[in-house]
């Protein structure tokens, strides 16, 4: 009996030309952006709130996040809806790609040199392809507890 590689579905998204990954299952749906209303005194990081389908999301600009710059707003430009925590918030990217099947063999851990919080954002790193690597966000980490009871507030 052979044994069967165990799969993780992510979602590929794109930053700054390097390639991202989060957990299919966290992911509740990608949106075109529209009509992002900006909050007075938020986070840097905090780009406001949106309404889904008549639910009040905040939307966490993943450049500024990662201290990358701020995003141009282009037509590739997506919202992916994520649930962190029991919480439905929206990740502003440059562009969101393809569902890819990953070997989890095949993903290590980020390299401890990275360091510093950068380091804290990845799971982890996988080679996809034969010259890209995929960088796996760890969603809870990417949004710390005083981010997420921020954010709870704008929700509630």
């Amino acid at each position: 009996m052979a044994d069967q590689e165990e799969n993780m579905k992510v979602i590929l998204f794109e930053m700054n030309s390097e390639t991202y990954g989060v957990p299919v299952e966290q992911v509740l749906s990608i949106e075109k952006v529209d009509n992002i209303t900006r909050l007075p005194k938020a986070a840097p990081f905090i780009e406001g709130v949106m309404n889904l389908r008549g639910l009040i999301i905040p939307v966490v600009d993943v450049r500024q996040r990662f201290q990358m710059g701020d995003s141009e707003l282009t037509n590739e430009s997506r919202i992916i809806v994520v649930d962190v925590e029991e919480m439905n918030v929206g990740l502003l990217v440059d562009a969101s790609k393809e569902v890819l099947d990953i070997e989890t063999s095949k993903i290590e851990k980020a390299p401890e040199m990275i360091g510093g919080p950068s380091a804290n954002y990845l799971n982890g790193v996988a080679q996809i392809g034969e010259d890209r690597l995929l960088l796996l966000l760890n969603l809870n980490q990417v949004l710390n507890q005083d981010d997420v009871a921020d954010l709870q507030k704008i929700e509630g």
